[in-house]
């Protein structure tokens, strides 16, 4: 397997104004825009939950209003006309910040955050300060974060976000203004503050494209695996390449070299050969025991047996499809034999389907009610898993539960300071990574970070939109996927959440002021 090498910048306090040129030039020039967010809580888990969409969003803005961003990931992929079609530069930015104003951070956020590699520390002495709400004087003069956001907003491109909502009403507390009171308020602002158009990457995983699950380092990993089977068959059909900026090596440390494994990642193996898969985690990407938890997280593994099993449902599709027509091939005067092959095969491969669905992926598919109840705590995992509260897992159960996820801590792989991705150096004991088992688990992931997040993200969309459009479509054009757009995913719900300016919603009143100042300045 090939590897690629992705650098991530971490941009805090002390090098925010000396990246502020790079990272601004990065967004003005971009195709489109990934972000992702680490935040201090959620609040009650149930609410995020709630059958009723405008008490949902209640309760998001109700975390919003007394919680804090501590962490932000932009990716910007920029595709590129001179190279091959859907080549792409992406550019990675990991922002530290630090709320000015008291907010509430939970214990369970704290040690989530902590396992997997958060420095609070450097939080509280480095982070990037801002205040949530409205515009203070000068907050748009200054290289801010309130800035920043402008800088995206009159950029306008289209936005990219995971299972995005929550990631929207923070983003729009914390740097845009105060939340609306109303939903259709927020969708009707959200229309015109993003005019390309926001596209959630789990709704294309799950409606799109398909995949037997949606969490993002499954979706991520699922479409790396596809690429490079399209990349290695050598075909015509299209593949996403992606490039990378050579920095300057007074730059390299301020960047963390994440080695990503093209096509899949190392296997977990014994003596047994590959062990059982943890159903939740498949479904999921979380686990109520953690760590803790017998059962393999593999993801590479699980993507695995899900390809395994869709190979085999079709075989045995095909095979009836063969048996019929030979069926029908038939003499006339063999009905017995006819009724005797055909039909009692054809009622029990059904039957096994029906069985193996149960036994193997019920929670993947589109579930009954009374499934969806069943794992009403793993939807709510998965509501926060990367808020959706897991690059996949949720660090506390729905029902109370005080157990914390503990799957995986960052590998930071460095370089060697000449800022070439192909002089990067990879420690050999985080390659090697086979410590135990439960070192395995924590390595599984080893990815979880805003500006990685965002970086998954925004692969999702590209080897998408490589799929469904075409060579010349352009995604800064908001058009590349015209059923995703404007469609936000909502756990639980089949239908997702409609980011329109409807006739029964106007905008509101900060809203309008500040769009009227922002362009009657540009």
């Amino acid at each position: 397997m090939s590897s690629m090498i992705v650098p991530v910048i971490d941009v805090q306090n002390d090098n925010f104004k000396e990246l502020w040129p790079a990272l601004v030039l990065a967004i003005k020039t971009s195709s489109f825009i990934a972000l992702d967010t680490e935040l201090s809580g959620l609040g009650s888990r149930k609410d995020l939950l709630a059958q009723c969409i405008e008490e949902r969003y209640k309760a998001i803005c109700s975390a919003a209003r007394t919680r804090s961003i501590l962490s932000l990931g932009i990716a910007c992929f920029k595709k590129l006309p001179d190279k091959a079609p859907h080549t792409y530069l992406v550019q990675v930015y990991n922002l530290t910040l630090l709320c000015m104003q008291e907010y509430v951070i939970e214990p369970q956020s704290v040690q989530f955050l902590v396992q997997h590699g958060f420095d609070f520390n450097k939080q509280y002495a480095q982070g990037i300060p801002y205040h949530k709400g409205n515009d203070k004087g000068g907050d748009l003069q200054s290289q801010s974060m309130r800035a920043l956001f402008l800088e995206v907003i009159q950029a306008r491109k289209p936005l990219v976000l995971h299972n995005g909502l929550i990631d929207l009403v923070f983003l729009y507390q914390c740097f845009y203004a105060w939340l609306p009171d109303r939903l259709g308020t927020f969708t009707a602002d959200l229309s015109e503050i993003f005019p390309a158009g926001i596209f959630d990457t789990k709704h294309a995983a799950e409606f799109e494209v398909r995949f037997m699950a949606s969490y993002l380092e499954y979706a991520y990993k699922k479409c790396k695996r596809e690429n490079f089977k399209s990349v290695e068959a050598g075909g015509p059909g299209p593949h996403l390449s992606l490039e990378f900026c050579n920095y300057a090596e007074r730059l390299c440390t301020y960047i963390d070299f994440r080695q990503c494994t093209e096509g899949g990642g190392e296997r977990e193996t014994g003596e047994e050969g590959p062990p059982a898969i943890c159903m939740r985690f498949s479904a999921y990407g979380w686990c109520p025991n953690g760590s803790q938890c017998t059962l393999s997280h593999n993801t590479d593994l699980i993507i695995e047996q899900d390809e395994q099993s869709k190979d085999h449902k079709r075989r045995r599709k095909n095979k009836r499809k063969f048996k019929a027509a030979q069926e029908e091939s038939r003499a006339p005067n063999e009905p017995d034999r006819v009724e005797h092959e055909s039909s009692p095969p054809n009622k029990h491969l059904c039957v096994e389907d029906d069985k193996m669905q149960k036994d193997r992926g019920s929670v993947k598919e589109t579930a009954s009610a009374d499934v969806v109840d069943s794992m009403k705590d793993a939807l709510l995992a998965e509501e926060v898993e990367r808020k959706d509260m897991s690059d996949e897992q949720v660090v506390e159960e729905a029902q109370g539960s005080n157990g914390t996820e503990n799957k995986c801590e960052p590998q930071v792989i460095l370089g060697n300071g000449t800022g070439d991705q192909n002089d990067v150096a990879i420690p050999q004991g985080e390659k090697e990574g086979s410590k135990g088992k439960e070192k395995q688990k924590m390595a599984e992931g080893g990815t979880h970070r805003a500006g990685f997040d965002a970086f998954m993200t925004g692969y999702i969309f590209a080897y998408v939109t490589t799929l469904k459009a075409g060579a010349e479509t352009d995604p800064s054009s908001g058009a590349c996927l015209p059923d995703c757009l404007n469609k936000v995913y909502l756990s639980g719900k089949s239908v997702p959440l409609q980011i329109v300016k409807s006739s029964f919603s106007k905008s509101s009143k900060a809203h309008s002021l500040k769009m009227a100042s922002v362009w009657g300045k540009s």
